[in-house]
């Protein structure tokens, strides 16, 4: 694969546990909020995790795209949600709604390990 959208479980994973995926992408992009996450991962952190979650930040500051989410994501995102409320009952988590509507936009898989993107159709969902 060329490029694929990271999720933050994704990226920690990749950083941290030297996650395998069978076709690596070769440019690695995460959404805003993973970004968002990722700082306030840093901020609400103890001092004895703040390091790591510190170097996972750094990591992706220089290892990833960001990718916007805007006047694009926002009409996928809404379909999303609606769809997965609809079909499944609960209200997906908005985070990972705005992630998988940003990989639908960019046309990008999502590589994740939260099973809560199985209630997205019609986005290209691969689980590390």
């Amino acid at each position: 694969m060329k490029e694929a959208l990271f999720d933050t479980s994704a990226v920690i994973a990749l950083v941290h546990e030297r996650l395998e995926v069978d076709d690596p992408p070769e440019l690695v992009a995460i959404s805003i909020v993973t970004l968002c996450e990722l700082h306030h991962g840093v901020l609400a952190a103890s001092d004895a995790k703040r390091p790591v979650r510190l170097r996972t930040l750094d990591w992706v500051r220089h290892n990833c795209d960001t990718l916007p989410a805007g006047n694009e994501v926002a009409p996928r995102y809404g379909q999303l949600m609606a769809e997965a409320q609809r079909a499944t009952g609960a209200r997906p988590d908005a985070g990972d709604t705005i992630i998988a509507a940003t990989a639908m936009v960019c046309g990008l898989p999502v590589l994740t390990r939260d099973r809560d993107f199985e209630a997205f159709r019609g986005v290209d969902v691969v689980f590390v």
